[in-house]
């Protein structure tokens, strides 16, 4: 008895079937808890660490800093204000809703005297170092 030909190829196509599926899976974006993640800039000079953040939109009475355990939080809200009656959107680019960044601070940066500043929706944290002291030791001469 002779099998048909789509008897002969049905595991192979199966297996096309699988390996699309896990292709698409892959290519899928990922989402996260939150839809909308600030850019950050961080750089640093000889006395201070910068962290400047992109939060268009956002009013600066909308944003929260914490500093907890050596962990440095920025959380927000970017609200959508837009009315959709009468209107057929062909292309809705920017994203909205709650976000929240955290960076490790590193441990030569003084966090009692953090300052941020806010300035056309970027929020900039300046984090002064420490002053080093160095002490002056007297080397006695026998």
């Amino acid at each position: 008895m002779l099998a048909r030909r789509h008897d002969l190829f049905e595991p192979f196509m199966e297996l096309q079937k699988e390996v699309d599926r896990l292709f698409s899976d892959f290519m899928r974006p990922l989402r996260t808890e939150f839809e909308f993640l600030p850019r950050v800039d961080a750089y640093e000079t000889e006395d201070k660490v910068v962290l400047e953040l992109e939060v268009p939109g956002v009013r600066k009475d909308e944003l929260k800093i914490t500093v907890e355990d050596g962990v440095l939080k920025v959380t927000g809200e970017k609200k959508t204000e837009r009315n959709e009656k009468g209107r057929n959107y062909r292309i809705v680019e920017r994203s909205f809703g709650k976000f929240e960044r955290a960076f490790i601070i590193p441990d030569y940066v003084d966090e009692k005297n953090i300052v941020a500043k806010y300035n056309d929706g970027v929020l900039t944290l300046e984090m002064p170092k420490k002053k080093e002291e160095k002490p002056t030791l007297e080397i006695k001469i026998e």
